[in-house]
């Protein structure tokens, strides 16, 4: 549960600062879907077990 506490916070900061000049989420997504870091895929893991 605190891990989606924790990714929903982070997405609420990229959106509050991706309506500044430079588009972060954007970049953060370019990055995930080109290297696809391990840190995410432990991520999604983690948000969608079963409890």
């Amino acid at each position: 549960m605190m891990t989606r506490i924790k990714t929903s916070l982070v997405l609420i900061v990229l959106a509050i600062i991706g309506i500044g000049p430079m588009p972060t989420s954007s970049l953060i997504a370019i990055y995930v879907v080109v290297f696809r870091p391990s840190w995410f895929k432990q991520l999604v893991d983690t948000i969608y077990q079963g409890d």
